[in-house]
């Protein structure tokens, strides 16, 4: 299918100046019913928070763009040998025009100091941390109350304060300009194997998420927003009641894309089940309990790159 089309995924505002975010008022229950709505129906809507200023955004690409701009030799320094998926990550099957750099335990200082000694030797570089540690913060700080949403949503709230205990990646993204009048996958159709995600992109157009008919669809995030993803443990959590989206991004025009994700992962050990008060008569149990680990190391399998991503959580722990 095509992606000339766009459609207008739910835009939910979280505002800090009012009292929906105070959980308990009548503002926080409408926005937790528009939160579950949205994650079932879409799986990703559009969030603007206001307590991150522009500013930072602007602050935090900044940073990321004198990472990417540095020389390949420098950028290599990163690659981490044992983990596929940290460290420095350059062109790989997931797109020619991707490269991307993967942190652990993104919210900490010391992580991300650790990372720039490791890429700037000599000297580090306080500015990228300082901009991304601001950044990370807040956004873990929505995090945290888009999950309590959730669990708000399916009336969970007063039984646990977490879904599952998880860690914080930041991601830096960055896809280089196609050949001139060529439209050309930045990176393949996926879906996020974690918790959830939020990104923030830098207004350079290219993210499309696939509906359930199998249409694809631009987005057109505004400056202020980012988007969030239901991962795959998320509706593994939900009894697939949450829909994990497929996405991608395809480059068209002349101008390089930059985006940078803060991803929700579980610790490698962690067992992976559906709620028990999510499933019923109406709802039967359709996936049986995994370890986040053992799903992870299927999706790098001969068998998962066969398959269409959002058939790897039934063709993994389907109940058949």
């Amino acid at each position: 299918m095509g992606s000339d089309s766009q459609i207008q995924v739910p835009v939910i505002k979280f505002s800090v100046q009012g009292s929906d975010l105070n959980r308990g008022s009548e503002g926080w229950h409408n926005l937790c019913k528009r939160v579950r709505e949205a994650c079932e129906n879409y799986g990703c809507f559009e969030v603007i928070y206001d307590k991150i200023p522009i500013d930072l955004r602007t602050e935090a690409f900044s940073a990321a763009r004198q990472l990417f701009d540095l020389p390949l030799d420098a950028k290599q320094k990163g690659v981490n040998p044992t983990r596929r998926n940290l460290g420095y990550m350059g062109q790989s099957s997931l797109g020619s025009l991707y490269e991307a750099f993967a942190i652990e335990d993104g919210s900490n200082y010391d992580s991300l100091k650790s990372f720039t000694e490791v890429i700037w030797p000599d000297i580090g570089n306080d500015q990228f941390c300082q901009a991304f540690i601001s950044m990370v913060k807040l956004l873990d700080e929505l995090n945290n109350i888009l999950e309590l949403m959730i669990l708000d949503s399916y009336g969970l709230g007063d039984k646990k304060e977490s879904i599952v205990e998880c860690k914080t990646l930041l991601r830096l993204m960055k896809y280089k300009a196609p050949p001139s009048g060529e439209s050309m996958a930045g990176l393949r159709a996926h879906t996020d194997k974690g918790l959830f995600t939020i990104l923030c992109e830098d207004q350079v157009s290219g993210l499309e998420v696939e509906k359930k008919d199998g249409q694809w669809f631009k987005l057109s995030p505004s400056p202020t927003s980012f988007i969030f993803f239901v991962g795959d443990l998320l509706k593994a959590w939900s009894n697939c009641r949450m829909h994990a989206v497929n996405h991608r991004v395809m480059m068209t025009g002349d101008k390089e894309r930059y985006s940078f994700g803060v991803f929700a992962l579980p610790m490698d050990a962690s067992n992976i089940k559906a709620a028990k008060e999510l499933v019923d008569e109406e709802h039967p149990q359709v996936l049986k309990e995994f370890r986040y680990k053992d799903y992870l190391d299927f999706t790098y399998s001969e068998k998962a790159r066969s398959m269409d991503y959002h058939m790897h959580m039934l063709a993994f722990a389907g109940i058949m």
